[in-house]
């Protein structure tokens, strides 16, 4: 792969990991405020949806009910999105920072292995482990007060593995960054809109409009179409697994940003995974084409 493609694959991973990064501080920001979860993903889909209805229509209205949209629509679009917010209600968001991201590199890995037969190099798996060793350091003193949040710890580990899913099928089908972001948030919105209208909680009467309009902004327009499109573009000229190990960085950035942003006290145990995990980005990621082949599972 020419180096300029593996420049701008970089660049947009890092636009990434900084959103994602946002991500994790705005939710634990946010974590008392009036909107429910249910609330946060009709927000979220409501403004995707209306954002992209323009392109859908202008675009053909591409069928929805296509197969390979479907199954893209119920892993990244509802999958990863309801079982994230319903993990904010039964775990802290400090779980989701470790968690969501956290768990990429091996879910990345294993459904690349699985669904498109690459099977990483040693040197893949040898940078895995020193970020499983980091994530794992700073999830230490997180998890040890109990089992409390169990449900909430399993569901952000399955959204996890509804990402990796959805990024490697999106990648084995090369269906294009802007078909993907358009069809999935489409056929998202028309699929949850009318069940939370009728049928789950609401408390988004109480909420601030201020508090709405930051959640449309963030969830709607920045994560839902913006990071989408971004996302499956570094996709595209990294690979999945790749991906994976790099967005590893968020949890110990998530954890060193928490500093000024939010005042949390810094500790040893942040400052030792956030050497870990990059260090095992670093040896995960190197070579001398930066991007090295991976061998095929065999048949």
């Amino acid at each position: 792969m020419p180096k300029n493609s593996l420049a701008r694959g970089y660049g947009l991973a890092a636009v990434i990991i900084v959103i994602w990064t946002g991500f994790m501080l705005v939710s634990r920001l946010g974590g008392t405020g009036a909107l429910t979860p249910f609330d946060v993903a009709a927000i979220r889909m409501g403004t995707a949806g209306l954002i992209v209805l323009p392109l859908w229509l202008r675009a053909g209205r591409a069928s929805l009910l296509d197969g390979k949209v479907m199954a893209l629509t119920l892993t990244g679009g509802l999958g990863y999105t309801l079982l994230t917010f319903s993990g904010f209600r039964l775990a802290p968001a400090a779980h989701a920072g470790i968690l969501l991201p956290g768990f990429q590199p091996l879910a990345m890995a294993f459904c690349a292995w699985v669904v498109m037969g690459e099977r990483p190099s040693a040197q893949r798996w040898a940078g895995i482990s020193v970020i499983v060793a980091g994530a794992a350091t700073l999830g230490y003193s997180v998890f040890r007060q109990g089992v409390e949040t169990l449900g909430g710890d399993s569901s952000f580990v399955i959204a996890s593995f509804c990402w990796a899913l959805y990024t490697v099928l999106a990648r084995r089908w090369k269906i294009s960054p802007w078909e993907v972001t358009i069809n999935v948030a489409m056929l998202a919105a028309m699929v949850y809109l009318p069940i939370y209208l009728v049928a789950l909680p609401k408390t988004i009467a109480q909420a601030s409009l201020g508090e709405i309009a930051l959640q449309a902004a963030y969830q709607g327009v920045l994560a839902a179409v913006i990071q989408m499109v971004i996302y499956m573009r570094a996709v595209e000229l990294l690979g999945p697994s790749r991906m994976g190990v790099l967005v590893a960085l968020v949890p110990p950035l998530a954890a060193a940003a928490a500093v000024p942003v939010l005042h949390e006290p810094v500790t040893p145990l942040v400052i030792v995974s956030l050497l870990l995990v990059s260090a095992g980005v670093f040896v995960g990621n190197a070579g001398s084409s930066l991007l090295p082949r991976m061998s095929k599972c065999p048949t």
